[in-house]
């Protein structure tokens, strides 16, 4: 191995002797990095291989180039890159095939790789990489499409990119990003040769000797390309991804009247469908304006324009009454509701249009739960509060069990300052199931403390102590805690505290939220805080190494506290602690010994 190593350092010393002598770095340096080396070849040849050991090293060799081409900027020193870089780079190629010779599936390895490729202009190297990388790694067409782009754009080959795809698709025949992507690079293809048959013929050279195919010209391998992929791959948002990627070519108006025609003949019952045909009339019919166009002519032409759409929606709603054709539609009008416009009359128009909307859909029963939060939100904005109140109402009756639909409703009826808040408080806990009511019983309770009296709010307290689950008991009794504490005192919470230590389960909050209101009063005794956190240690105490800390603390101190007693709380955190934690409070009871924590 000795020998190896020693043959490989050898091998570099034309370089560095190349780097010392053109005045990049100094002797000093010199020996710097051949110390690194050293050191990060013994890593790379022991028996036992490391990735993070190539990595290091990779990344190493890569910093090392990056200072060159810093020292090179600096000096105006441009030769001997053969000698110098070149010789780098090969190292770093030959690592990278190293690495991933040894660690196959690791796909980040081979993508840097690819990336280092590119940094570095490696195209020749870059090739051999895709190839290998695809060998292996044939079961990702992310790969195949990186590769085929790069076939593409950087190396313009169109045929070697074709042949991927085609080499991708017999792996993934059914894989629709494949196909789009393929679909795509055969329009820019097409695109490609027309610019330079007309280069050509503005030139006014002899187009004999360049065979400009008018089918490939005008997109057709591009249409074969879709028509195999529309009877492999079902589903209209294929054929609208396909689409919206051919309309941003000026020649495919043919494929484009051929996807749409398609698209409304095999997909006419899809809501994809129609809310694409109707968000199609904002495009339709728009001449370009010109400088003489008035403001008030280009609102009238928009206020046209989103008449048709609703038109196309309307008619979809009979056709498909369902609710993802409602949510479309819906979607469509808020969109077109928070779009700025210096216009009140179409802002007014949108609201109102959008707000109709939501009633047909509501009379429908085919309003999900979502829409309803947005339509309370909209007339909440829009200062309708009655509607509001009726629409929360109906929401509650269509999802009587959504504890979300009801606490929407509470929020609305507070917001707006009603009546009978507690009346439809007591209505939602009776229609929800105990699970899940913690939301509910916080908002009640919140309500509760800035509008009934404090004996009411006790009360209420207590009562969501017994209907929550135990698990959300937990929220109730820290907010019962809190509340105590600000309204009745110290006294009054330390009973509380002690009373409501008699049900299981607690949190850890719980029993810092005492600590912390002990702490607080003048006379702080140690007595009490000792208490507080012996009950919190046997409950939290094998799990969380700061509590020992803090108690800890507590006693070093404290006026009244026990430096003695330290070194037994440390003897039971030893014993209580579980796994990893042990590790973890050893060093930090070291760091707080030692006065750095």
């Amino acid at each position: 191995m000795a020998e190896r190593i020693e043959q490989r350092l050898e091998d570099r010393i034309p370089e560095l002797e190349q780097l010392e002598r053109v005045g990049l770095f100094t002797r000093k340096e010199i020996r710097a990095v051949l110390r690194k080396a050293t050191a990060l070849e013994y890593k790379i040849q022991r028996r036992a291989l490391r990735k993070e050991d190539f990595i290091n090293y990779i990344q190493y060799e890569v910093n090392l180039l990056e200072l060159i081409k810093k020292r090179r900027a600096r000096i105006g020193y441009s030769f001997k890159k053969d000698e110098i870089e070149y010789s780098i780079l090969h190292r770093v190629h030959s690592l990278f095939n190293r690495a991933t010779g040894k660690w196959k599936d690791d796909v980040q390895l081979w993508l840097s790789h690819v990336a280092f490729c590119k940094q570095w202009n490696a195209k020749h190297q870059l090739s051999k990489v895709f190839s290998t990388m695809l060998a292996i790694h044939s079961d990702k067409p992310a790969l195949w499409i990186m590769a085929a782009k790069w076939e593409m754009e950087t190396r313009l080959s169109s045929e070697s990119a074709r042949h991927l795809f085609l080499r991708a698709l017999r792996f993934h025949p059914e894989c629709p990003k494949l196909y789009q992507e393929y679909f795509r690079m055969e329009l820019m293809h097409a695109e490609k040769q027309r610019k330079e048959k007309k280069e050509f013929e503005q030139a006014k050279m002899d187009l004999g000797e360049f065979n400009y195919s008018e089918e490939i010209l005008n997109g057709e391998m591009a249409r074969i390309v879709y028509r195999d992929a529309s009877q492999k791959i079902k589903g209209v948002e294929f054929q609208l991804a396909v689409l919206s990627i051919a309309k941003l070519f000026d020649f495919t108006q043919d494929l484009q009247k051929e996807i749409l025609e398609s698209l409304q003949a095999r997909y006419a019952d899809d809501p994809l469908t129609w809310d694409y045909m109707a968000r199609r009339e904002l495009e339709l019919g728009s001449p370009q304006p010109t400088e003489h166009t008035t403001k008030q002519k280009k609102v009238s032409e928009m206020a046209q324009k989103e008449e048709r759409c609703c038109a196309v929606f309307d008619e979809a709603v009979r056709t498909v009454p369902t609710e993802d054709m409602w949510k479309c539609y819906i979607t469509f009008c808020l969109e077109r509701y928070n779009r700025k416009t210096n216009s009140e009359q179409l802002k007014q128009k949108r609201l109102e249009r959008t707000l109709s909307v939501f009633s047909k859909a509501h009379e429908s029963n085919l309003l999900s739960e979502a829409l309803y939060k947005q339509w309370l939100q909209l007339l909440l904005d829009s200062s309708l509060s009655e509607k509001a109140v009726e629409v929360a109402e109906a929401a509650t009756r269509h999802f009587s069990q959504s504890v979300e639909t009801w606490h929407m409703r509470l929020q609305v009826l507070i917001q707006l300052k009603r009546d009978d808040v507690t009346q439809c408080f007591e209505e939602a806990i009776k229609h929800v199931e105990s699970k899940g009511t913690l939301p509910l019983w916080t908002l009640w309770v919140e309500w509760s403390e800035g509008t009934n009296s404090k004996e009411d709010t006790e009360a209420l307290f207590q009562r969501s102590l017994r209907a929550t689950t135990p698990p959300e008991s937990v929220t109730m009794k820290e907010k019962y805690l809190d509340w105590t504490y600000r309204n009745c005192g110290y006294k009054k919470v330390k009973r509380l505290f002690t009373s409501l230590c008699e049900n299981r389960p607690f949190s850890l909050d719980f029993f810092r939220k005492m600590i912390q209101i002990e702490k607080e009063q003048e006379s702080c005794k140690m007595l009490h805080l000792r208490e507080y956190y012996e009950r919190a240690l046997r409950e939290f105490g094998s799990t969380n190494t700061d509590l020992w800390l803090d108690y800890v603390k507590e006693e070093l101190s404290h006026p009244q506290g026990k430096p003695e007693n330290s070194g037994s709380i440390h003897w039971r955190a030893m014993k209580m602690l579980q796994g990893d934690l042990v590790e973890d409070f050893v060093s930090k009871y070291t760091l707080l010994q030692t006065g750095h924590l």
